[in-house]
């Protein structure tokens, strides 16, 4: 089972996925919990979670990890296929419990109540393409699979 987890090609295309949807995700994880990029920090985040949305702490936990670790593991192609599961199951439960409500298209004029779902789609795909590719080119992944042969 583990030589499928970390099992990939010498694909530039998974490359250019991983590090784009890591730069693109990373800010929204430090906002989680490091308060950067105009965030609250963790408690304050998890204090949302918990009291607003309703979630529990474990899976609340979870969720904040798959967005703050999981670009890190994806820049560094390190369980990547975990990494894009946690990012891409996270923005499925956001669509759920926040975006569906909105519609499909996000809120470029200012003139629906909240951001549609398009965005989170995009970063689904993306995470499903990493889950079926692993992490390509110059991912940790990559060398770790060579030692299983």
């Amino acid at each position: 089972m583990l030589k499928r987890l970390f099992a990939t090609e010498n694909d530039v295309s998974a490359l250019v996925l991983r590090i784009f949807l890591a730069v693109v995700f990373f800010p929204h994880g430090a906002q989680k919990v490091l308060g950067w990029f105009g965030g609250r920090g963790l408690q304050a985040t998890l204090d949302t979670f918990a009291v607003h949305m309703h979630i529990p702490p474990a899976l609340a936990i979870l969720a904040i990890a798959a967005e703050f670790l999981g670009p890190i593991g994806l820049v560094l192609g390190l369980l990547t296929r975990v990494a894009a599961f946690g990012i891409a199951f996270s923005m499925g439960v956001a669509i759920v419990l926040v975006h569906f409500k909105f519609g499909f298209f996000m809120n470029w004029f200012g003139k629906q109540a909240g951001e549609g779902f398009e965005y989170h789609l995009l970063v689904i795909a993306i995470g499903l393409a990493l889950m079926i590719k692993g992490g390509g080119l110059w991912s940790i992944d990559r060398v770790l699979s060579k030692g299983d042969k």
